[in-house]
């Protein structure tokens, strides 16, 4: 499972930790492809009213392979 995390995460395909609804599935494609999630989320829908059913299965797969976004680590305060 790791190597489809890892390909997933090199081409840019990652669940946001921001901005997300659901799953952050469509937010995480509309910004590997350049869109905003809200317009991706219409070009969802819509596709799903023109072409019903496979969406419903690729989403959940998608949620399923996508990893999340890593969130940058805070940086450690060190006192002297």
């Amino acid at each position: 499972m790791e190597t489809v995390y890892g390909t997933m995460r090199q081409h840019g395909l990652v669940r946001p930790t921001e901005g997300r609804l659901l799953g952050g599935v469509i937010a995480g494609l509309g910004r590997r492809f350049g869109i905003d999630p809200w317009p991706a989320r219409l070009l969802f829908l819509l596709i799903l009213l023109a072409i019903p059913g496979s969406q419903i299965l690729i989403y959940p797969i998608l949620w399923i392979l996508m990893p999340a976004e890593q969130r940058a680590a805070a940086p450690t305060i060190v006192s002297a």
